[in-house]
C-alpha cells in the first residue's frame, strides 16, 4: 500500500516488516514458542515489537520495554500479527523487554547494559 508520505510498506511475517516499525538497528531477538520480540536501538532510544509466529486470527499479544529506574511502556491487546512498536529513552541504562503471544512469552531480564 502507498502511504500519504509516499513510502511503500508491505507487512509480512518476516523481521524486515518489524524492522520498518522501529528506527535503528536490530540488536536482539528473543524467540519463544508462539513468536518473538525484536529489539532495536538508535542513539539512546530502544524500540521493541512482538511478532506472532502464526499470523491471522486476533489473539492476545503484548510488548513491554522498561528502562532501569523508569516505568514500562506497554502495548497490549488482541492483534493478528504484532504488538507494538513501543519505544523508551534508555540512554545508557539497561532495559527489560517482555513479550507475549497467546500462552507463550518471554522476559529478557536486564539487557543492553
Amino acid at each position: 500500500m502507498l502511504t500519504a508520505s509516499g513510502l511503500l510498506v508491505v507487512a509480512g511475517p518476516d523481521s524486515a516488516s518489524a524492522a520498518a516499525l522501529c528506527a535503528g538497528r536490530k540488536v536482539r531477538t528473543f524467540p519463544f514458542s508462539t513468536g518473538s520480540v525484536q529489539v532495536h536501538r538508535r542513539g539512546g532510544y530502544v524500540c521493541a515489537v512482538t511478532v506472532a509466529r502464526k499470523q491471522g486470527a486476533r489473539q492476545p499479544m503484548s510488548v513491554s520495554v522498561r528502562a532501569r529506574g523508569s516505568r514500562p511502556v506497554v502495548d497490549r491487546g488482541r492483534y493478528g500479527y504484532r504488538a507494538g512498536p513501543v519505544t523508551v529513552h534508555a540512554g545508557r541504562r539497561c532495559v527489560w523487554v517482555q513479550g507475549e503471544v497467546g500462552r507463550g512469552g518471554v522476559s529478557s531480564g536486564w539487557t543492553l547494559c
